[in-house]
């Protein structure tokens, strides 16, 4: 369905565009349908931006994203791709205008798409959007957007996405303004949609969150991908060192920040690139030492083979 190969984005910065900021570097993955597929990493690790030029939001510098063979950039009808692909972000209150009721996106989506269905029938179709949502139609219908909570403006906004009848959704960060009871009910409605054969694409930097929702992971660093494949191997048996570190960082009960699991790590090679066993297949700037399981150099500081010049960040002076 959505494939990404080789994409990069490149932003021109300073003075009159001089200078270069790579947010994305040959990232290549693929999300099929009825399938989550979590971008993982740090802020600034280029989660969004691929999210935005999977939407359109962005251009792509270099490579291709095709969705169903079709390069999206070519697609001279907007209007027809996004009625299959659409995207919710972090803030859902961002997502409507204030002075009107909260249901008058829907009412905009009728006469954007379905100029021709009756405002009775459409009104069916609404309320069985929402309930799908697992939203009461008489609780959210008519009301403005200060009189409903994040989570019931952030279900409306999939709602929204529902009545398109969309292939692929775009979660950008959808939980993370949520309070933790309203998150699990997101979760679980993202694996409801999963289930009905729905793709999504779920950005987020909470590795407790893609655990729990994902069929596979991409974690970024830097714009890279430094590992990728089934969740259950990503974090079940982490084999870049960053993604290592990721999860050192989550807390856990009754084992101190200080504590490392030295005997899990036993045997284990800096670079699982560069040290790989051989015959191991190799595509790009990953190796694949399991099926489905790739993974990147560990880079400067882990990796003599590393070069200096291929992964140095801009200095400060440079971002300016």
């Amino acid at each position: 369905m959505l494939r990404l190969d080789g994409v990069s984005k490149v932003y021109r910065t300073g003075p009159f565009g001089g200078r270069e900021l790579r947010a994305v570097s040959g990232v290549g993955f693929e999300v099929n349908a009825g399938e989550v597929v979590s971008l993982i990493g740090e802020s600034g690790s280029g989660k969004s931006t691929i999210g935005r030029m999977v939407l359109r939001l962005a251009s792509v510098t270099e490579g291709t994203i095709t969705f169903d063979g079709e390069d999206v950039s070519a697609i001279r009808s907007p209007k027809a791709y996004y009625r299959q692909v659409q995207g919710v972000f972090q803030d859902p209150f961002s997502g409507f205008n204030p002075i009107f009721a909260a249901d008058r996106v829907f009412e905009m989506v009728r006469r954007e798409y379905f100029p021709r269905v009756s405002r009775a029938v459409w009104r069916e179709r609404v309320e069985s959007a929402l309930a799908g949502v697992r939203l009461d139609p008489g609780q959210v219908l008519g009301r403005y957007p200060h009189q409903l909570s994040g989570g019931q403006l952030q279900r409306m906004l999939i709602a929204r996405a529902l009545l398109l009848d969309i292939r692929l959704l775009v979660a950008d960060e959808i939980i993370s303004m949520l309070d933790a009871s309203t998150r699990v009910d997101v979760l679980n409605l993202l694996a409801d949609l999963r289930s009905r054969g729905l793709g999504v694409l779920f950005v987020t930097h909470d590795l407790a969150l893609g655990t729990y929702v994902s069929d596979r992971t991409v974690v970024l660093r830097r714009g890279r991908i430094a590992e990728m494949g089934p969740t259950e191997r990503v974090f079940g048996d982490p084999l870049h060192p960053y993604t290592r570190t990721l999860l050192d960082s989550v807390p856990r009960l009754h084992v101190k920040w200080a504590e490392r699991r030295d005997e899990e790590r036993a045997g284990r090679t800096a670079c699982p690139f560069h040290d790989r066993a051989p015959g191991t297949p190799v595509r790009g700037d990953l190796a694949e030492p399991e099926k489905d399981h790739h993974v990147a150099c560990a880079g400067p500081g882990a990796c003599p083979a590393a070069e200096e010049p291929e992964f140095r960040q801009p200095s400060a002076k440079e971002r300016v």
